[in-house]
């Protein structure tokens, strides 16, 4: 089994089981054990993967930290876990900070079992870096961190390599974040840069607004168009035939349910788009046989929309309004994205503190 499908299976996991996970040792044996195994780690062999890690630092005598992933006796990676409903901040890591200084450890992990963050030394040698240099989301696994991740496999682990390519995916992270901002509200700068491109005349006030206007609506379309050319590629290039491979038993559950990777990528699209206005934390997915639902709070009385994609050659997405379902025919996945409006208005309908 390759990462990817071990990360899918872990992902569905952390969905199911991340709200009563409410303390630091059921966040390690429920989500962060499992995420070191897909890894290729035995965490049952206390030479390779040591829980309760303990090493004096200065006046601190017997603190520990989680976990430690050594090597021939040498520390390589130490691990520090919080309970998957803490929010993570550099404030949990203090005993990363010391720890990292005292011992031979070149790259750290601090998570809760959803969000894993990696640190190193980028910014000066044997200091911890205050921002990791990657990190991701078990909520929404992008298929660029699987390609990380697998450098942090067992098989494929080369520290140094590591270490090396840590500050250039630490300056990648930095201006994903921001080409992210600039996508969503762009800045001046940038729509001053972009208007002197395609606009001859002078740069009015009244320019300068149309144009950013125009530039978050034609980004949207040009990342809708981008992703549905990759799907398409992707789909053909995978099924040359219309037959559908039965689904492995680790896909259906013991009322044989079947959570498809198609609904799983559904669900991760009216995630990002409930993202604009809430945590996308509080959409959850529930799958049953007749379809897939996206709920709000992991409510069934909260619906946000329904996926109906089991069994019919067509696709359709259901959108809310009250108690009335409005079933809208797919083209492709990333069609759900023009529903955009009816999910936000769902979302406001159905939490009084959007409204407004």
């Amino acid at each position: 089994m390759d990462l990817a499908t071990k990360l899918a299976e872990l992902q569905k996991r952390t969905l199911e089981h991340r709200e009563v996970l409410l303390t630091e040792e059921a966040a390690k044996n429920a989500l962060v054990m499992p995420f070191l195994q897909a890894l290729g780690y035995d965490v049952f062999n206390p030479g390779e993967v040591v829980p309760e890690f303990t090493a004096d630092v200065g006046t601190k005598k017997g603190e520990k930290v989680d976990y430690a992933i050594c090597t021939d006796g040498k520390v390589d990676v130490l691990i520090e876990c919080k309970p998957a409903s803490s929010d993570l901040n550099i404030k949990h890591a203090g005993q990363l900070f010391r720890y990292f200084t005292a011992t031979d450890a070149r790259l750290a992990l601090l998570t809760n079992g959803v969000t894993y963050q990696f640190y190193s030394d980028v910014e000066k040698a044997n200091i911890m870096d205050e921002k990791p240099f990657f990190s991701f989301s078990m909520d929404a696994i992008k298929p660029t961190d699987v390609k990380t991740l697998e450098k942090f496999q067992k098989s494929a682990f080369d520290i140094d390599k590591i270490v090396h390519e840590a500050g250039n995916l630490k300056v990648q992270s930095l201006l994903r974040k921001e080409l992210e901002k600039e996508f969503a509200e762009p800045s001046e700068g940038f729509v001053d840069l972009m208007a002197r491109r395609v606009h001859d005349g002078r740069l009015t006030a009244s320019v300068r607004e149309n144009i950013s206007k125009m530039l978050v609506s034609t980004i949207s379309s040009l990342v809708r168009d981008l992703v549905n050319e990759r799907l398409s590629s992707a789909l053909n290039a995978a099924s040359p035939g219309p037959v559908e491979e039965a689904p492995s038993e680790s896909e259906m559950d013991a009322d044989g349910i079947v959570t498809t990777q198609e609904e799983l990528s559904g669900f991760h699209i009216v995630q990002a788009i409930a993202s604009r206005l809430l945590d996308p934390k509080r959409v959850t997915i529930r799958d049953a046989k007749s379809y897939c639902a996206v709920l709000l709070d992991d409510n069934n009385r909260k619906t946000i929309v329904r996926m109906h994609f089991n069994g019919l050659t067509a696709k359709y997405l259901g959108t809310f309004k009250g108690k009335e379902e409005e079933r809208h025919l797919l083209s492709d996945l990333t069609a759900i994205y023009s529903f955009s409006s009816q999910i936000e208005d769902r979302l406001r309908e159905l939490d009084d503190s959007l409204a407004g």
